[in-house]
């Protein structure tokens, strides 16, 4: 029985760090309605930020992230603005567009790394907590406290502030609110700039846990699209729930089945849910229609 709880937890904890990179990239589909490739690089970068501040600048990495999110922020917008706000009316160009940013940005940073990996010092991945006989890594409970927070945030954000409303507003119909006096295109920057700083602010919570390398992006990208059509397309609150799912199977699948099928198991759980149910277990029936609708 303890083992059984000790997986559960692991699981729960692992699918904290899933969720964490998942809710920017499901916040992103939602409101801009194009799947960003580029977001596991985005976490890449701010792990590399993140590193950078902790190691020149001598800042704590739980610090860090109140510099690193607010410069991902800005990175967002830019992005958004130079490349593909001008794609606005390409929907599928902004998919191939930020297919080429994932590139651009992992040879990027390996050629300035050449490819070296990087650990952060200092004991944080061997902190432990231990309950009732039951352990945990410390660093990945902060992860899923933070998970939890920022969808909580983001949930009242989206419901209790003018901007918020705003973004709702988009995700439910564009021209409609457009029609009401909503700034899309401005809507499309702040969700955008949103999305990539979630993206930062899991860079640097995850900077101590894994071994930095310019390809560690794929490694949370391909779990993020799963937990985001699992949860639902363009839902918080799936896009958290969606990768506690994930974690858990992974987990369970990793112990009780094969490890080297772990990730298989999963994934035949997502094909099948995307069979009976393509918006997802929390999506709202006919969301993964509405980009295409618009559009044409």
């Amino acid at each position: 029985m303890e083992t059984f709880f000790n997986i559960l937890i692991s699981g729960i904890l692992l699918g904290g760090i899933y969720s964490l990179v998942s809710i920017g990239l499901n916040l992103i589909f939602g409101v801009v309605r194009i799947v960003n490739f580029a977001q596991g690089e985005f976490v890449m970068l701010a792990m590399y930020a993140t590193y950078f501040c902790t190691t020149h600048l001598g800042i704590n990495p739980y610090l860090a992230v109140f510099l690193v999110a607010p410069l991902m922020f800005l990175f967002g917008l830019a992005v958004q603005r130079s490349v593909l706000q001008p794609l606005q009316n390409e929907p599928m160009m902004q998919i191939f567009a930020t297919f080429g940013l994932l590139i651009l940005f992992e040879n990027s940073m390996l050629a300035l790394t050449r490819g070296e990996g990087y650990s952060l010092s200092g004991g944080y991945s061997s902190v432990a907590i231990s309950l009732f006989g039951l352990k945990a890594s410390g660093v990945r409970v902060v992860v899923f406290l933070a998970a939890t927070g920022i969808a909580l945030a983001l949930m009242l954000f989206l419901q209790r502030t003018m901007p918020g409303k705003a973004i709702r507003a988009v995700i439910q119909d564009r021209q409609a609110a457009r029609l009401m006096g909503i700034n899309v295109e401005r809507t499309y920057l702040l969700t955008f700039g949103l999305g990539t700083a979630l993206a930062g602010v899991a860079g640097a919570l995850l900077a101590p846990i894994y071994t930095l390398s310019p390809y560690i992006g794929g490694n949370f990208i391909l779990a993020a699209f799963a937990v985001v059509v699992l949860g639902g397309l363009g839902s918080v609150p799936g896009a958290y729930f969606g990768g506690l799912i994930v974690g858990l199977i992974e987990s369970f699948a990793g112990y009780y089945i094969d490890p080297a099928l772990k990730q298989a198991i999963w994934f035949i759980i997502f094909v099948a849910v995307l069979v009976v149910r393509p918006s997802g277990l929390m999506g709202q029936i006919g969301a993964e229609e509405v980009g295409l609708r618009e559009q044409s």
